[in-house]
């Protein structure tokens, strides 16, 4: 009884042993606590700042807070900005994923329903060019009137939900919150 593997069969073993090996330490690291180093830049930006949150601290790969600090507000204007456009969108996938349109037409001329539109990337294909000018045009609109680049505090005027946040311990945890959602 003893069974001899041929060699092929023995590295391909010993190879999967390793890979799986070294998935279940990749896993385990992590859920380890990160040892993360206070530091300081240009601006003074500390892990108190809007965005600096934990485990990261303040994120910046390129060093632009050090090279170009008058660039900093802008940049998070427009990350917070992006942010939304891009919680709104993966709301709108998962609705639209999950069959839940408009009844009626998309296109009457083309006799193209809302419910005909497919799921993914073949839907943007299945728009009529007319439809995905006037998408383009109102988000053009959105962008130069409601919500403007020179605008870099991201307070549009419609609230919380509605409901206007006076508490600055809140809308610091809730500003964080939306950053990093939007990351």
């Amino acid at each position: 009884g003893r069974c001899i593997l041929p060699r092929q069969e023995l590295l391909n073993f010993i190879t999967m042993k390793l890979a799986l090996l070294a998935l279940a330490a990749g896993s385990a690291a992590a859920f380890a606590p990160s040892q993360s180093a206070k530091t300081s830049t240009a601006l003074n930006v500390n892990e108190l700042e809007i965005g600096a949150t934990e485990p990261l601290g303040v994120f910046d790969p390129l060093g632009w807070i050090e090279t170009q600090p008058e660039a900093f507000e802008r940049r998070r204007a427009v990350e917070r900005k992006h942010g939304r456009i891009a919680m709104a969108a993966v709301v709108g996938c998962i609705v639209h994923n999950n069959h839940i349109v408009f009844d009626g037409y998309i296109s009457p001329s083309n006799d193209l329903k809302f419910a005909d539109i497919p799921t993914g990337m073949a839907g943007i294909a299945a728009v009529p060019t007319a439809g995905l000018a006037q998408i383009f045009l109102f988000i053009a609109l959105l962008e130069l009137a409601w919500l403007p680049a020179s605008q870099y505090d991201g307070d549009y005027g419609v609230g919380w939900f509605g409901r206007e946040i006076t508490n600055p311990e809140e809308l610091t945890r809730k500003l964080n919150v939306e950053l990093n959602n939007g990351r």
